[in-house]
């Protein structure tokens, strides 16, 4: 999901730094397979033009968020970045308790159980495990899904407010139009599936012959909206009782992890 982030504002707000937003738009700018960008990529992708492009590039350089290739005259990202988004992820110790739980639940399942939260329009992967006779490549940490697109994006659109809904999928249609319009109409339908059954559910994003179904929690974590999801192919097996029981065990999961960080 490249493209122009939407963080650099054109309205007046004294409070907000445009040149930081522009200067984060680059680093958001690279994508899972894209190991290196020019200054002309930056350019496309956040409709800056070419002398701020260069000039951010270069600072970003300097600060070792990006590196720039003198061979090939690219920019690959640096090491700063991923110093800067370990210790976010060290400190949210939901990962460390629930990691026994999902490997759990993955292992009886034979499928592949995860926690996401979002980043602006995404679905971000924060752990995940998957049984040994899980074929399915295993999703990296950090790896992104769009949220308007993806099963856990719709149970976070479920369970945030009407208000924080509202922007998110107005960012959506601003930014990813044509995606907006091939899904809103099954995010509007599937809004209150969560409270009638407790989960949501369809098929895989990238496989979409897989089952997979989603749960939020209840109560935030550090301000988050964690969603777990379950992702299981049939071999077989009827997929509606398949749905219903991965919902059920989900719901179990989730809430069993709420009891025990205190939070129900």
């Amino acid at each position: 999901m490249s493209g122009r982030s939407g963080g650099a504002q054109d309205d007046p707000d004294k409070e907000f730094a445009n040149t930081l937003a522009r200067g984060l738009e680059l680093l958001l700018c690279f994508a899972p397979g894209e190991s290196a960008l020019r200054n002309k990529d930056f350019v496309q992708r956040t409709g800056l033009d070419k002398a701020t492009v260069s000039r951010l590039a270069y600072t970003l350089d300097q600060l070792g968020y990006l590196r720039h290739d003198a061979a090939d005259g690219k920019y690959r990202l640096g090491a700063a970045v991923l110093a800067m988004g370990y210790p976010l992820l060290a400190n949210m110790s939901l990962r460390h308790v629930v990691r026994p739980w999902i490997k759990s639940l993955a292992d009886e399942v034979r499928g592949t159980v995860s926690i996401l939260i979002r980043d602006r329009t995404s679905m971000v992967y924060m752990e995940t495990c998957r049984s040994e006779q899980e074929t399915a490549p295993l999703m990296d940490i950090g790896a992104s899904l769009p949220i308007i697109a993806s099963t856990s994006g719709r149970a976070w659109l479920a369970r945030t407010t009407p208000q924080e809904r509202d922007k998110v999928l107005n960012q959506v249609k601003v930014l990813y139009p044509k995606l907006y319009a091939e899904h809103i109409a099954k995010v509007r339908r599937t809004l209150g599936d969560l409270a009638q059954r407790g989960y949501l559910s369809g098929p895989g994003l990238v496989q979409p012959e897989r089952v997979v179904v989603a749960v939020p929690m209840a109560r935030p974590v550090n301000a988050e909206i964690i969603v777990f999801n379950c992702a299981v192919a049939p071999q077989g097996r009827p997929v509606e009782p398949l749905r219903a029981h991965l919902g059920a065990r989900l719901i179990t999961l989730t809430r069993g992890v709420e009891i025990a960080m205190g939070l129900a």
